[in-house]
């Protein structure tokens, strides 16, 4: 991810919405936010107008400077909005360029000077004619300054993670390839025979890999060792669903003790989620996603064009993890056109995952109904359930656990049992309970669960006594 363990800085114009959309970045993100210009107002006791009436812009400028730099020698990652006039001194792009992502909030000039006219008085935007000029003064020094241009908050996370949502990017793939090395690609069989991506002459290899839940295996993984003839500067490119990219994400994390990789979802499932955070893993008979490596890819590439080839029973499933996730965004994202719907869930797992890169915390949150979902999925021998029915089979059990311990609203769970109509899975109950002790969130010998109190309220971990849990999966079973 561009941003992990970096600040996230954003720069633009007045008027641009830096602080309200900084605010929010930091919400979501989990981290400290700091807007400069408030910071400064209240060191000294005066407002930013009165700062440069009773001591000059000079005398601000390096005052502004200053605290710029000290917030940015800061190690714990911040977010930060930056006066408008910040990046215009060079120590202060200097030191954006070595400890921050940086990011700027675009604004045409006509629609900064309506907000900035009627919300402030603010000392550089005394006459249009002015303002105008100033803009197009900067607005130079902010693009060489800016790692991302954005727009809104989904914007600024998706760019902090590296990930592109972009119609028609598959036809342009070989423009975001990092570095400069030999490319190979490995792709799920089926979707290379539907969708062609073009990665120019730095393509050297191409290896498929089943579809589904059978390319999760040591033996992909052992062929796909063999088969590679990357060095060090090379990248791996997966085109595929989420087992695609989580079964090649973990070949580059092990070849060459770490080679670089793309991840090129073409399943809603991963666009959403599976193809995003840097967890990579494989199957083992006892479990699923067992074996695996934090391994976060260079570059996230989702074109939603290639939603438009998956079967009805595919996208389906996939709105499981939409759901999900705007359950715990408080978002009613499964409601949007594809591009909306892909950036919005893509921004919000990126701002959990900048918050909890190794999932030692809040990322858990994610799991919400996967508990129950990894459990029918290998009591199923990863064929039946699909994993989005048995994801939506799994928020039926935690949302109906949350109503009865949480207090969550059951019209919640009621909507969801609409939107996500599925028929109990045939699995036998007592394998589907043994492979759900075994989660990898339980914490001696207790199943931790993540429930929900209210939509975008998520609570974890949660124990109940196994009987409970036990019945709750029980229910998620066919006769």
């Amino acid at each position: 991810m561009e941003a992990a363990g970096r600040h996230i800085a954003l720069i633009g114009f007045m008027g641009a919405g830096k602080t309200t959309v900084g605010a929010e970045v930091a919400r979501l993100c989990q981290r400290p936010f700091v807007d400069v210009d408030a910071q400064l107002e209240h060191h000294h006791g005066l407002t930013i107008p009165e700062l440069f009436a009773e001591r000059g812009e000079v005398w601000f400028r390096n005052a502004e400077s200053e605290l710029t730099r000290e917030l940015l020698d800061r190690r714990e990652p911040h977010v930060l909005a930056l006066g408008g006039g910040a990046v215009m001194r060079p120590e202060t792009r200097a030191a954006l360029l070595s400890h921050a992502f940086t990011v700027l909030l675009e604004i045409d000039p006509d629609e900064a000077w309506l907000r900035v006219s009627r919300t402030s008085h603010r000392p550089l935007a005394a006459d249009e004619e002015g303002f105008r000029a100033l803009y197009g003064e900067r607005l130079p020094v902010y693009l060489e300054a800016a790692d991302a241009v954005v727009r809104d908050v989904d914007g600024v996370l998706l760019a902090a993670g590296g990930i592109v949502v972009e119609r028609g990017a598959l036809a342009r793939l070989d423009e975001h390839v990092p570095g400069d090395g030999a490319v190979e690609l490995v792709a799920d069989e089926r979707v290379l025979d539907l969708h062609r991506p073009a990665l120019g002459a730095r393509l050297t290899a191409t290896h498929t890999v089943p579809s589904g839940e059978a390319a999760k295996t040591l033996a992909i993984c052992e062929r796909l060792w063999v088969e590679l003839a990357l060095d060090r500067s090379g990248t791996v490119v997966a085109l595929g669903g989420g087992t695609t990219t989580d079964v090649a994400g973990f070949v580059a994390a092990t070849f060459l003790r770490g080679v670089a990789w793309m991840s090129v979802p073409s399943t809603l499932v991963g666009q959403v989620d599976a193809a995003i955070g840097g967890k990579t893993g494989i199957d083992l008979v006892q479990g699923k996603n067992l074996v695996g490596a934090f391994h976060p890819p260079a570059r996230i590439v989702a074109d939603p064009d290639l939603l438009a080839t998956l079967p009805a029973r595919q996208r389906a499933e996939g709105m499981a993890e939409v759901v999900k996730t705007g359950l715990l965004a408080n978002r009613e994202l499964w409601r949007l056109p594809d591009l909306q719907l892909v950036r919005g869930c893509a921004a919000f797992k990126t701002a959990v995952c900048l918050a909890d890169p190794t999932e030692r915390g809040r990322r858990a949150i994610l799991n919400l109904g996967h508990t129950f979902a990894h459990a029918l999925e290998t009591a199923g021998g990863y064929r039946e359930p699909s994993h989005g029915d048995a994801v939506a089979l799994g928020l039926r059990a935690a949302l109906s656990l949350s109503v009865r311990h949480l207090g969550l609203d059951p019209a919640v769970l009621a909507e969801i049992e609409v939107l996500l109509p599925v028929e109990p899975a045939r699995v036998d109950a007592g394998r589907a309970w043994e492979a759900l002790a075994r989660d990898k969130k339980a914490r001696g010998g207790r199943v931790r669960l993540v429930l929900l109190e209210a939509p975008g309220k998520p609570a974890f971990p949660v124990e109940l006594p196994d009987e409970e849990i036990r019945a709750a999966l029980a229910a998620l079973v066919a006769a």
